[in-house]
């Protein structure tokens, strides 16, 4: 029997695939799980007795949480990343490493197939097929959904003639949770008009006193909470229990998907994007205009990049290069104020906060030039508008 490695969630999609592929393909089929942050031991103890109820060979449970953090979420943290000025990327950075380690196991267990559950109408066929094919273009993929394009109801009908009466109950919302937030469709994101309700978002407001609280960074690395200190893992993980329990971090994005359409979303990520405005102020403190201005057109593009599935490409590594060496000086405390459904960024404390120079005092008083020095200044400084001005004035 040939091995094929199986994308597996335990979704309606991927446990049609496990079935049709081993019953009616005749594969060895490995389903494999590779957690972002999204599933606790009971969920994947229950994929597992599934997947192997499906006709799945085996099952694998791949902890890729740090793995994502140290290969994608520490850059978009870096790069204050949120694409449309909105999205922290929090599905989509997931599928590129979930895709990574899917491949690199197709490898080691030496499958000659690998699968995933994906249709025809999203972006997810396009990351998971980018990656698979640049790293083993050997390894030939197969997409049942996408490939018979199947409906629901055809699934459901084929699973119930094998004898597979799980219940497939669509739910009302789709959740789907990580390390770096969770989005949430329903009816309403189809559409372009309507807000998700408040019931919609798995986090419920259950704190409304104010609450201040203090974020660690060192070399732009988020390594603690109030003084107490840890790995940046550990730490996003706990800043996400404190704020979604402040309804923070919920919105709708809308952007374009890679197929060509609009696409709309709905997301909480409290801690994403709370620790994305901090890292922001500090670094506002911390680097030169010049190194901000270039950060900010790097990063849109390493987004974009990311989104489209392109994190193979070189330009990526290039980047992140620049990413990391921009933060050797981003260090420091960030005092944040959290409040129902919002959150305010009250200052910062840093050695290396721009701001403590002894120059002057924005407005107020300088201590490093005079008048006459900022005369002159001024006047060199507008010389080449004056000749443009002098050169083009048609009057």
């Amino acid at each position: 029997m040939k091995k094929l490695v199986l994308a597996y969630s335990g979704g309606l999609d991927t446990s049609y695939c496990a079935k049709y592929l081993s019953a009616e393909m005749g594969f060895e089929v490995h389903a494999v799980t590779v957690n972002t942050g999204g599933f606790d031991p009971v969920d994947l103890h229950e994929m597992e007795e599934k997947a192997i109820a499906l006709g799945a060979h085996a099952f694998k449970a791949i902890d890729g949480v740090e793995i994502f953090y140290q290969k994608v979420v520490k850059y978009l943290i870096f790069g204050n990343i949120l694409k449309n000025n909105t999205y922290p990327l929090s599905v989509s950075a997931e599928r590129i490493v979930q895709a990574l380690e899917l491949i690199s196991y197709a490898k080691e267990v030496g499958a000659s197939h690998i699968a995933h559950g994906s249709t025809g109408a999203g972006n997810d066929q396009v990351r998971f097929d980018l990656i698979f094919s640049v790293l083993a273009p050997e390894i030939e993929i197969i997409t049942p959904i996408r490939d018979l394009q199947l409906s629901r109801e055809q699934e459901i009908a084929y699973l119930n003639a094998q004898g597979i009466s799980y219940s497939w109950e669509k739910a009302k919302y789709s959740i789907n949770k990580g390390l770096w937030g969770t989005s949430v469709g329903g009816v309403e994101t189809l559409g372009s008009k309507e807000p998700l309700p408040e019931t919609a978002y798995p986090s419920a407001l259950l704190e409304k006193e104010k609450k201040t609280i203090e974020l660690h960074f060192e070399k732009g690395e988020f390594i603690g909470i109030d003084g107490v200190y840890g790995g940046p893992v550990s730490q996003i993980q706990k800043l996400e229990k404190i704020a979604s329990a402040y309804a923070i971090g919920r919105d709708i994005h809308v952007g374009d998907t890679i197929i060509g359409i609009k696409g709309r979303v709905g997301f909480e990520a409290a801690a994403a994007i709370i620790l994305i405005k901090a890292h922001s102020l500090l670094e506002k403190h911390c680097l030169s205009k010049w190194q901000l201005h270039q950060k900010d057109s790097l990063a849109s593009m390493y987004g974009m990049l990311l989104h489209e599935g392109q994190y193979l490409d070189p330009v990526l590594r290039n980047t992140e290069a620049f990413l990391t060496d921009s933060q050797k000086t981003v260090n420091g405390t960030v005092y944040i104020s959290l409040h129902p459904y919002r959150f305010t960024l009250d200052g910062i404390t840093s050695e290396n906060d721009l701001m403590g120079a002894g120059f002057g005092t924005y407005g107020e008083e300088n201590k490093a030039w005079s008048a006459q020095d900022a005369k002159g200044f001024i006047k060199i400084l507008s010389n080449a508008g004056r000749i443009y001005k002098q050169v083009n004035d048609f009057k």
